[in-house]
């Protein structure tokens, strides 16, 4: 399985109990391909690897950040196994492939395959995973480089008139500030008024 832009590919299963742990079509996958990241950064591909943990699948899973300890509809058995520029993630749950939207907490199921990902993948990648706003940003010279992610700043859960800030962030920095973001409105009514206080640092 080859990939366009490819930044990063990981070899070895070096995380053998999280390899053990998987449902017979996962570690078909990952005996084929155990991590990439691919797309320029658009599609990272978790591998069952010790190091580096941004690549990890245990680390998201089951570990500290694990998406089950904080999203309502995410339990110990969905996994977590890519994610896109932005930080979203696709979940393998009993055969079928889902897509979390970090910042809001919604599931959506797009009764979709594992096999039927890949050719959605391969057929149209731009539609699929949301290209375009990362290549606009690469013809503007932001870029992502192994381990990071795209932090976008307001949120695109929030209505805002203004120009939005977009900056490449660690991978583990956008996954925090995306559960941080939920955590805080996920009990906010639709519609309801955000004020924003902005970070001349940013």
């Amino acid at each position: 399985m080859k990939f366009e832009d490819t930044i990063y590919e990981s070899e070895d299963i070096s995380d053998r109990a999280t390899f053990d742990l998987l449902p017979s079509e996962l570690k078909e996958l990952y005996l084929g391909i155990n991590g990439v990241v691919a797309f320029n950064g658009g599609l990272y591909l978790r591998g069952c690897v010790i190091e580096p943990k941004w690549l990890s699948l245990w680390e998201i899973w089951k570990g500290d950040t694990a998406l089950s300890k904080i999203y309502e509809h995410i339990d110990q058995a969905d996994i977590p196994f890519a994610q896109d520029a932005f930080g979203d993630q696709f979940i393998w749950r009993a055969g079928q492939i889902y897509r979390l939207m970090m910042e809001t907490g919604d599931l959506e199921n797009l009764n979709l395959s594992l096999n039927d990902f890949f050719d959605e993948i391969f057929t149209d990648p731009v539609k699929f995973l949301i290209l375009e706003p990362l290549r606009e940003l690469g013809r503007r010279g932001i870029v992502l480089v192994p381990g990071e992610l795209m932090n976008v700043y307001p949120p695109f859960m929030f209505k805002f008139e203004g120009e939005r800030s977009f900056k490449p962030v660690s991978s583990v920095e956008q996954i925090e500030y995306l559960q941080s973001i939920y955590i805080q409105t996920r009990n906010l009514s639709d519609g309801q008024k955000v004020r924003f206080k902005f970070d001349d640092k940013r």
